[in-house]
């Protein structure tokens, strides 16, 4: 399963909600309720139909059934996960017991639906995934973009960051790395103009958000 690349050119899409069902009824009836509400349905008969397809990068969520022809709904989902593909999974099943509910559960899914569910418990749940799945494209995007930052440091910047973040004063810095506390200052302004930190509490909160820490000796 490849992520659609987005042309630069291409306006930011819609979320999708996949719908991985084999009865070709309840796929039918799953992306007519979807696109009442005006969300974009992409569905699949299978597992494997739905990892051959290149899908687009998007926020999205799954519509998965527990039961399928050949890989079943819940390998799916540890597939998905080997796979460090991130998606938020909605189960659903005919056939539901509290062993499967709690695998599903501790695998990540966001809901598990027993047949026949009312739309409105499916439009909830759909909604809760994709709104997960957008605040966790956002955080990624924000840590791409610090780590970018990150890799235009100067070895001596990176220490002073680690220990800026670990609550040293200028001061403590210098005497740690041996150098002047004026040096320290250059390199710190230097560290946060590259950063695009507005002040060390900014800084700092950066290097919370990359877990950069300082290591104990």
């Amino acid at each position: 399963m490849t992520p659609r690349p987005k042309s630069s050119h291409e306006p930011t899409r819609e979320p999708v909600v996949f719908v991985v069902e084999d009865d070709e009824l309840v796929r039918g009836a799953l992306s007519n309720l979807f696109q009442s509400v005006g969300l974009e349905v992409e569905v699949f008969g299978s597992a494997s139909e739905m990892l051959q397809s290149k899908l687009p990068d998007v926020a999205s969520c799954l519509v998965l059934d527990i039961r399928l022809p050949g890989l079943s709904g819940l390998d799916f989902q540890g597939e998905l996960a080997k796979a460090n593909i991130h998606i938020p999974v909605i189960f659903m099943t005919g056939h539901g017991d509290i062993p499967m509910t709690v695998r599903a559960m501790k695998g990540g899914a966001v809901d598990f639906l027993t047949k026949p569910f009312r739309d409105q418990d499916m439009l909830d749940a759909v909604m809760v995934a994709i709104e997960r799945d957008r605040k966790r494209r956002e955080a990624a995007k924000i840590l791409a973009n610090l780590q970018t930052h990150f890799e235009t440091l100067t070895p001596r910047e990176r220490e002073i960051l680690v220990l800026v973040s670990s609550g040293l004063m200028n001061k403590q810095i210098a005497a740690e790395l041996g150098i002047a506390e004026i040096t320290v200052k250059i390199h710190r302004g230097h560290l946060m103009k590259k950063m695009g930190a507005r002040s060390v509490a900014d800084l700092v909160g950066m290097a919370e958000t990359m877990r950069i820490r300082r290591t104990k000796p």
